[in-house]
């Protein structure tokens, strides 16, 4: 059985799992609720659903048609908005903001106040350093053609990215890439690829020790 404190809001509908623990102020199942110029998809929501054993901690939220793997930990005061899906054994940290339509891959970790935009995706072992912002519109809410490319950004398995690091609209950050603390990041960055700077440039290859595949040996 799932166990959820008494200050805790839990809407109909929500499906938790075994052993989910819903802590002091958490809300789970929140319908989101759009501005009308907000560009957000406005189909009807299905349930959240809270895979077994993960925590949604004090004062998170967690909205309607979100889903969320088994063994996660929602920080404290963080938020996972509509349709994103997290993988089993996830972390995400204090006030880390996970906007729409966004998937995250297993074992990764978000750390403290990073802000992860719409449409983004984020694979399997990647690791977003406290602060981290990401993007998703070049054009800053101007225009009507910018609502063909909206685009968050991709980071690949493994891709690592340091604190306070701005990643721009629709990048790529390949698989095991660096991207150093502070880094501004205009254009994709290659697989295993060390960037920093503003605006980021390559320093170096990843060092293999630092490989995940060294990791498990």
């Amino acid at each position: 059985m799932a166990d959820v404190h008494p200050s805790a809001i839990v809407y109909p509908g929500t499906v938790l799992g075994e052993g989910v623990k819903v802590l002091e102020g958490a809300v789970v199942g929140k319908q989101p609720a759009l501005s009308p110029r907000s560009t957000a998809k406005r189909e009807p929501l299905p349930p959240t659903v809270i895979g077994d054993g993960t925590i949604v901690s004090t004062g998170a939220i967690v909205f309607a048609g979100a889903s969320v793997g088994a063994r996660v930990i929602l920080g404290d005061q963080s938020c996972v908005r509509e349709r994103v899906e997290i993988g089993d054994d996830v972390v995400v940290g204090r006030g880390v903001l996970v906007e729409n339509d966004t998937t995250i891959g297993a074992m990764t970790k978000i750390q403290a106040d990073a802000y992860i935009t719409a449409y983004s995706t984020l694979e399997e072992h990647v690791f977003i350093a406290p602060c981290v912002v990401t993007t998703n519109d070049n054009f800053m809410g101007r225009t009507e053609r910018r609502h063909d490319l909206i685009a968050g950004p991709t980071i690949r398995r493994g891709a690592r990215v340091g604190g306070g690091a701005i990643l721009c609209p629709g990048i790529e950050i390949g698989e095991e890439a660096f991207v150093g603390a502070g880094a501004v990041v205009t254009k994709s960055v290659e697989p295993r690829m060390l960037v920093v700077g503003n605006p980021a440039r390559v320093l170096r290859s990843v060092s293999a020790e630092e490989l995940l595949e060294r990791q498990s040996s």
